[in-house]
């Protein structure tokens, strides 16, 4: 009997030795899979080898509205008031948007809610979009307003009309951020997630 108990515990072991083996295998390929959808990505970063052409030939159309005057919208926010672009001017403005399906939108989040209050005195107004498609708005509100308070977030969320998610080129790909100066002008643009230090740099571009 002992020796059936023994031989027992030696196989239990053994198989969770070899599951153990194979579940860390699996985390192992998991994580270097989204750390490459993560580096195919990133773009608008100092040094990055992925342009904004090859991004868009491998994901889609992405814009690029460097240079150029940001489209001006104007949008309701969670509080059910209506914020326009153009109330903003002479701001420094970082412009999110994000849904609430999005995994690497809630990693940068809280980073944008660090900012607001790092660089208030400075002016930087952080908005966030939700581009979230519900057909029951009650729904939708509610699970935005979940995830706003779970992260944290006080900056402003306003809801979209999906017409401006066009006017920013289409956004095939979230999360998509830009960074606009005083003068209304983008300055920098980052599709899909970047790094807190290159949100941050493109932050400070737009403060100057």
């Amino acid at each position: 009997m002992r020796n059936v108990l023994v031989g027992g515990l030696i196989v239990v072991v053994v198989a969770l030795l070899v599951w153990s083996g194979i579940s860390s295998n699996r985390r192992r390929k998991t994580d270097e899979a989204e750390q490459a959808q993560v580096q195919a990505l990133r773009v608008d970063k100092p040094g990055a080898t992925a342009s904004i052409s090859e991004a868009s030939a491998q994901f889609g159309s992405a814009p690029d509205l460097r240079g150029k005057t940001a489209p001006v919208f104007a949008l309701t926010s969670m509080d059910g008031k209506r914020v326009s672009l153009d109330d903003l001017k002479g701001k420094p403005v970082l412009l999110n948007f994000w849904a609430t399906w999005c995994a690497p939108c809630k990693v940068e989040m809280p980073w944008f809610e660090d900012f607001s209050k790092k660089y208030a005195a400075q002016g930087l107004q952080v908005v966030g979009v939700n581009e979230d498609d519900e057909a029951k708005p009650d729904k939708l509100k509610a699970e935005v307003s979940d995830t706003v308070k779970r992260l944290n977030v006080t900056y402003p969320i306003l809801l979209t009309d999906h017409k401006v998610g066009d006017a920013y080129g289409g956004l095939d790909m979230l999360p998509a951020t830009f960074y606009i100066d005083k003068a209304g002008v983008v300055r920098g643009e980052a599709i899909g997630l970047a790094s807190r230090d290159e949100a941050e740099a493109n932050v400070q571009k737009i403060l100057q």
